[in-house]
């Protein structure tokens, strides 16, 4: 084979980790994040950051910290042809962290620990791959396997098996775990409920109206619990007024539905397709009741949201009270994204922070306002984080 060199390489040095110095700020628990497929982590305080994973091929499709915060669950991307990428788990208590394959190929959407399972179990969806856009098709089923860490990886145990997903199910469908283990959710285009566990198959909540996008992609409305597993929020996509094709309107609202009664209440008008509601954990107010709040992205521009940049909003459990956090008006705005919430109240205010990623850095938020919002990181390379308390 005759190797012929149309243009010659230009040598490119990417500085990673070094960044000007800002404010370090105390923080509980560990923050990871990924910059140009490696793992990077700071743990009790930003002022000290350093590289967990360095294989360079992490790909962020599944990147999530245990609630532990002792185990990184994530993607490597394949050389191999008809292996879009693999799945593994790395131990975050030894150094360097021991990695472990967890023997599945082809994780695009889910990949999660099952509650309970002391981080040996993990449960996942997987997808075929396709020459064709968007690169595979989605399988929408769940499994779940055992792993040791001698190496050993169980069979997979099918609980959903594949099947069509519905309207666009050709992308696929994310699952997310309820807090108690006991119960988890489904969002697909056409609808968000609960998986029934008793016979292997899903239980719709609510059906939503597949948005019509006229690409090679599909929308999945982002899902949330509540902390105490008592609400399910969601966005959902509603028919525009006057409009003959309700598949293409441009209204979304973001959405709680109740497990008690499954009926879904709509809680926040436009706020765009990308609002992906966060709940924080529970706290006890000054009252003595316990209560949480809810962040989630507001579209600046909710009729064209799909391309629209997004504010972080924060509002108490009932709805009200809904304050802009950031970034402030007449600056630009943040990229869609899952926030993470610090995992337990912080500083002297007793007050829960939110992580972002602004402009590829990390911006640590205070969600009473009362603090002017933190820049943690300036490498400026940063596609995602998460944000989990060390079991002691």
């Amino acid at each position: 084979m005759k190797s012929v060199v149309i243009q010659e390489a230009i040598p490119e040095i990417v500085m990673v980790g070094v960044q000007t110095p800002f404010s370090p700020v105390d923080i509980p628990g560990r923050i990871v994040d990924l910059i140009g497929g490696n793992a990077w982590l700071m743990e009790e305080t930003t002022a000290y950051r350093r590289t967990v994973i360095t294989t360079g091929n992490m790909d962020g499709r599944i990147f999530s910290v245990s609630e532990d915060g002792t185990w990184l669950r994530f993607t490597r991307r394949s050389d191999e042809e008809e292996i879009i990428n693999t799945l593994w788990a790395a131990s975050l208590e030894t150094d360097p962290p021991q990695l472990f394959d967890l023997g599945v190929e082809n994780v695009i959407h889910f990949a999660d620990w099952v509650p309970g399972s002391k981080n040996n179990r993990v449960a996942f969806s997987t997808v075929e791959p396709r020459a064709t856009a968007p690169g595979w098709q989605a399988n929408n089923d769940l499994n779940i396997l055992t792993f040791s860490t001698s190496g050993w990886v169980s069979q997979w145990e099918e609980i959903i098996e594949p099947n069509a997903g519905g309207i666009y199910g050709w992308w696929g469908a994310n699952f997310l775990w309820g807090p108690d283990g006991e119960e988890m959710a489904f969002a697909r285009p056409d609808g968000v409920g609960l998986v029934d566990f008793e016979n292997n198959t899903f239980n719709a909540l609510m059906e939503i109206i597949p948005l019509q996008t006229g690409a090679d992609w599909a929308w999945v409305p982002g899902i949330n619990w509540s902390p105490d597993g008592k609400t399910l929020f969601t966005v959902n996509h509603l028919p525009q007024d006057g409009s003959e094709s309700p598949e293409e309107s441009p209204v979304f609202d973001l959405s709680a539905i109740p497990i008690a009664d499954g009926i879904p209440i709509y809680i926040t008008p436009q706020t765009g397709m990308f609002a992906y509601p966060s709940a924080s954990q529970s706290r006890i107010t000054n009252n003595g009741e316990e209560a949480h709040e809810v962040a989630y992205l507001q579209a600046v521009f909710p009729m064209q949201s799909d391309n629209s940049r997004y504010r972080l909003t924060v509002m108490d459990r009932d709805a009200s009270n809904p304050v802009v956090l950031f970034p402030n008006q007449g600056e630009q705005g943040i990229d869609p994204q899952q926030v993470s919430w610090s995992p337990v109240p912080t500083g002297e205010s007793k007050d829960f922070l939110i992580a972002v990623i602004h402009q590829g850095n990390i911006w640590l938020i205070d969600s009473s306002n009362q603090l002017p919002p933190v820049q943690v990181t300036g490498d400026g390379l940063i596609s995602r984080l998460d944000w989990q308390l060390i079991d002691s």
